[in-house]
């Protein structure tokens, strides 16, 4: 397991790109199991995440090669195999396994995928859809088993009962090939989601709807790739960069955004008072000085990302008075919050409401503290970053599966930071 060694102190500035987005990424590498041909994507971040997915399609004979952002995908001799459980249980999104694998031969069978534990995540949404389309699905130990029978998959009218982006997903990849029409309703209206199914479109799918909440699929029998899929911008990984260039910036300039994607952040930062100079495809973020207490909600897309709450953390701590969170799609996402406090910030949690509460902070000191996931070990990392002396961040794997080339963009805008790997 890998460490973060972060000496603080150093304020940023300069410039950083921010790469592909990893909530696009981790479902296109197994939506790529669909095509008839080879594919390939343009703006794959350079993350844990990446490499365990190729893992995961080398056990099925679907050749991969990653380089400079370049992503080959083969799958034209793809074989049923038993996927690697350790690969699987790396990380959530492989459950898109379950829909890409059913699409292309009926059936799958894939390990309980893992990932984050931040709190309750059912895959009840998804299993709801397949069953829609007439897949049987049975839980057996610690394994999904989905199969079909001789008529396959058809298509169906499918109400998600929540708002998951998972499930809508996983929907459109059993539906691709599926005979007939299909309808999902409710459907999450993620950018990602309208990426994958541009992806999709571009080999010849026939989906209609994607960004809003009625998703309508018309099978087809064949996914025949005619050019490189670029990949949207990660418009996580660049609120991240927002708000550590916020916390302890001098000027930093944040390329390869889609503004658009971050309305509901940005609109935030205003309105703390930071003087956000928004550009088509970049956004200039100057030193800030007195900053506004705000509160927060996450909501599903369009409304303030779940993924945000703890990488804006660290700098509600600049902010006077006290800012509140209340993170409505996983409320258990605290596991930051005893990490920071042991470098002298000021966070509870109200359990009786749900909310978080950040009061002002004037200094944080660096200390031994863990990355229990991805989006804490973000919130920890800017904290280190702010903080007096070195932080070192133990389960620092979990910063490397969601931050693309994150030593070399912090170092780029002046930061003293290295990976060290615990051989313990």
């Amino acid at each position: 397991m890998n460490k973060m060694i972060i000496r603080g102190g150093h304020r940023l500035s300069g410039d950083v790109t921010i790469g592909g987005a990893k909530n696009s990424t981790v479902a296109l590498i197994p939506a790529a199991i669909l095509a008839d041909t080879p594919v390939q994507f343009d703006m794959v971040p350079n993350i844990l995440d990446v490499h365990n997915l190729m893992v995961i399609l080398e056990s099925m004979n679907v050749k991969s090669d990653f380089a400079d952002g370049i992503l080959n995908v083969d799958p034209t001799n793809i074989i049923e195999n038993a996927l690697p459980s350790k690969a699987i249980k790396s990380l959530r999104a492989s459950y898109y396994f379950m829909g890409a694998l059913l699409g292309r031969f009926g059936r799958a069978k894939v390990t309980f995928p893992g990932g984050d534990n931040i709190g309750p995540r059912p895959i009840d949404q998804h299993i709801k859809a397949f069953k829609a389309m007439g897949a049987k699905v049975v839980n057996d130990k610690d394994k999904v088993i989905i199969t079909t029978d001789e008529k396959g998959l058809h298509g169906a009218s499918i109400f998600l009962d929540v708002v998951s982006v998972g499930a809508t997903i996983n929907a459109i990849l059993a539906a691709v090939k599926a005979n007939g029409h299909t309808v999902i309703r409710n459907a999450a209206k993620e950018p990602e989601i309208i990426d994958i199914v541009t992806f999709l479109n571009n080999m010849g799918a026939k989906i209609r709807g994607a960004g809003t909440d009625v998703i309508r699929i018309e099978g087809v029998a064949k996914l025949i790739a005619q050019n490189t899929h670029i990949i949207i911008p990660d418009r996580i990984e660049a609120g991240t960069y927002l708000a550590m260039a916020s916390a302890y910036g001098d000027g930093v300039n944040i390329h390869n955004v889609i503004p658009e994607h971050l309305e509901s952040f940005i609109a935030k930062l205003l309105e703390m008072g930071i003087d956000l100079k928004i550009n088509e495809d970049s956004i200039y973020v100057p030193k800030s000085h007195k900053l506004n207490s705000i509160e927060i909600k996450t909501m599903p897309y369009p409304g303030f990302a779940t993924d945000l709450q703890q990488p804006i953390t660290p700098l509600l701590l600049k902010a006077n008075g006290d800012s509140t969170i209340i993170d409505t799609i996983y409320p258990k996402r605290t596991k930051h919050i005893s990490e920071l406090n042991k470098m002298g910030a000021k966070i509870r949690y109200n359990d009786g409401n749900g909310s978080i509460i950040v009061s002002h902070t004037d200094d944080l000191n660096g200390t031994t503290i863990s990355a229990g996931e991805i989006r804490a070990g973000a919130s920890e990392m800017i904290a280190g970053l702010m903080a007096n002396g070195t932080t070192v961040i133990n389960n620092a794997d979990n910063i490397l599966r969601g931050y693309d080339n994150i030593v070399d963009k912090l170092t780029q805008l002046n930061a003293e930071v290295e990976i060290i790997n615990d051989e313990k």
